[in-house]
Formats: structure tokens, C-alpha cells, sequence
């Protein structure tokens, strides 16, 4: 019952959110992000609602003697449930963004232009151009999270890819395959990262790129020992038996096998990713301004760590706070879904 009654809270509170957005001031699809933060919410909507009316369709999950026994090793401990309600909360905020933050994140307040403090005007206060930096937070968190994301795919699709080659064929393959990625990975992936960028130049696509090729020792290496494991095992010979072809028997019985370890080191691997963006944009190889980025509000703030603190100080705390969330929930999630807990 209690469950359900913050449950219902949250519903009528996203509701009024969308009531005074779609009807009073009219944001609903006049553009790209207003589009977006529209399908999210009415997204939200719908999975609220059956949480209060079809709560059996998500009860059934926990029947399942396999879910079950993740469900319980990942509630063991209270790193993973807080790790779980910080990272909701920030998506909701970068999903929802344009419909919550008080201010555009490129408004200049032509009177709060001398970095006001925070007030109940500017709750995180203003920077040096009177731009609302509680905005700025809220709207750098979709930046922080998409890039984060994206390179990480990147990362694994290589990684993952090299990893399931050197791992089935082994010999010459896995050799060649291996000390190739130990001398991509000998450089350091900041300087690499450096280099790519000045390369190719700054812009979010070419952020994605760099720090998505770096790093991928990682999942390359994984990858490989899983492999080893798997393709001795009865349904992969089988699979060789009937004729099935190499591609066939790595995506669609290897990877399959391997993807509870793969997601693991994805969460972990999201926070350094972060890390780095926002490295290369307080460098000013990353994002650019006007656009909010938590790694180049740290940029601007320096010059007035004295005069307003803020200015650093709540970017600083958003990649903190976000970054340990996701160590957090790697860590539940490795012990959630180690094999040995679940045999």
C-alpha cells in the first residue's frame, strides 16, 4: 500500500509537470528537445500506470527462480538500491530537462551578470554571464549521459568484436589480435584522446570517437577469457555439428553467454567515460561553450573559485556524485550476476 501510494504521487506529480508545460506555456513538440522530453514523459506515464493497475506483469519477474536469486544478491546491500535512485533521478533530469529547469541554459539575466550567489531566484546561483546554473546542471547531465553512453558503445562494439575473434579462433589469430590492442592500449587513453581530438577537432561526434577507441583492452580482454570458457562447451559443439556457421555460433550462442560480465564492466566503464568528456571539455577539447557540459563549467569556474564557488562547486558534485553512482551499481550488478551466485 505504501509502495503504491508514492507511486501515486509521483504520478500526479509528473502529470502537473505535463499539464503546465503542454497547456499553460505550450511545450510539447516545438522542437527537438521539447520532443524528446514529450515521449519520455508520456513513457513514464504509462509504466507508472501499470505499476498501480498491472503490478503483476513485474511481480512475475521475481517468480522466476533465476531473477529471483539476482533480485536478492543485488538488495544484499545498500550501494546498489542508492546507486539505482541517484541514476533514475539523473536521468529524469537530463530526459526532462527542458520541462523542469526554471531557466534556458543559455539565458543571460542581464541583472545577476556579476555571478550572484544562490538564491530562491537561482537556486545553484548565477555565472559570470548571469546564466542560471541550476539550468546548466540539469541540461549538462543529458550531454554527461549521451556522450557517456555513445562512447561506450563504441568501445564495446570494437572491444567486444576483437575479443570474440581472438577468443574462438585462438593461435595466430588470438596473437595478433591481443598484442595489437596492448600497443593501442599502451598509449595513455588522455593523451590519445588529446591526439584524436586536435585531429579530428572538437564537436560531440568526434568526442564519442576518441573516447570511445580508447580503453578497449578492456572489453577485449574479457571478452577473450569468456570465450575460452564457452566454446568448449556442449551447445556450442552442437551448434558446430549441425553446420552452423562461425558468425551464426559467436553472436547467437557465445555472446549471448557472456553478456552478464559485458554489462558489468559497460556500468563501470560509463562513469570513466564520463570522467574523460569532462576532462577534455575543462581542457577546452571537448564541448563547446555556449553549450552546458559539466567539464567546461569546471573551466569557466576556476577563474572564480574565489568569488563564487558555486560556479565549480555543483558541476564538480554532478560528475561526483554521478560517476560514483555508476561504480556503485557496477558493483551490484557484478555481484547480482556472478554465476557462482546464481548456479
Amino acid at each position: 500500500m505504501k509502495k503504491k501510494f508514492i507511486l501515486f504521487i509521483l504520478l500526479l506529480i509528473q502529470l502537473y509537470i505535463n499539464y503546465k508545460n503542454w497547456f499553460i506555456e505550450s511545450k510539447i513538440w516545438s522542437s527537438l528537445e521539447y520532443k524528446f522530453a514529450t515521449v519520455f514523459s508520456i513513457i513514464l506515464i504509462f509504466v507508472l500506470l501499470l505499476l498501480l493497475v498491472k503490478k503483476s506483469i513485474f511481480i512475475k519477474l521475481r517468480e522466476n527462480a533465476l531473477y529471483a536469486k539476482m533480485f536478492k544478491e543485488f538488495n544484499k546491500g545498500y550501494g546498489g538500491k542508492i546507486a539505482v535512485i541517484i541514476l533514475a533521478l539523473i536521468f529524469y533530469a537530463a530526459f526532462m530537462a527542458p520541462f523542469i529547469a526554471p531557466y534556458s541554459p543559455t539565458e543571460i539575466d542581464y541583472s545577476n551578470m556579476t555571478y550572484s550567489a544562490p538564491s530562491l531566484e537561482h537556486w545553484f546561483g548565477t555565472d559570470d554571464f548571469g546564466r542560471d546554473m541550476f539550468s546548466r546542471v540539469l541540461y549538462g547531465a543529458r550531454i554527461a549521459l549521451g556522450v557517456g553512453f555513445a562512447a561506450v558503445l563504441v568501445n564495446a562494439s570494437l572491444g567486444v568484436s576483437l575479443g570474440l575473434l581472438a577468443g574462438y579462433y585462438g593461435g595466430k589469430v588470438d596473437m595478433i589480435i591481443m598484442r595489437l590492442v596492448e600497443i593501442w592500449n599502451s598509449i595513455p587513453f588522455i593523451l590519445l584522446a588529446l591526439a584524436i581530438i586536435s585531429a579530428l577537432g572538437t564537436g560531440i561526434f568526434n568526442i564519442i570517437i576518441a573516447v570511445g577507441v580508447t580503453g578497449l583492452i578492456n572489453f577485449s580482454r574479457l571478452t577473450r577469457s569468456v570465450v575460452f570458457q564457452i566454446k568448449e562447451k556442449e551447445y556450442v559443439s552442437a551448434a558446430k555439428a549441425l553446420g552452423a556457421s562461425d558468425l551464426r555460433i559467436l553472436y547467437n550462442h557465445i555472446l549471448p553467454n557472456s553478456i552478464s560480465s559485458l554489462i558489468v564492466l559497460s556500468t563501470l566503464r560509463i562513469g570513466i567515460s564520463i570522467l574523460v568528456v569532462a576532462g577534455l571539455s575543462f581542457l577546452g577539447l571537448g564541448i563547446q561553450p555556449p553549450t552546458a557540459a559539466w567539464g567546461t563549467m569546471l573551466n569557466r569556474g576556476q577563474e572564480y573559485l574565489i568569488q563564487a564557488p558555486w560556479m565549480s562547486v555543483f558541476p564538480g558534485l554532478a560528475i561526483i556524485i554521478t560517476v560514483l553512482s555508476f561504480n556503485l551499481l557496477g558493483d551490484a550488478l557484478r555481484d547480482a550476476l556472478d554465476p557462482r551466485q546464481l548456479d
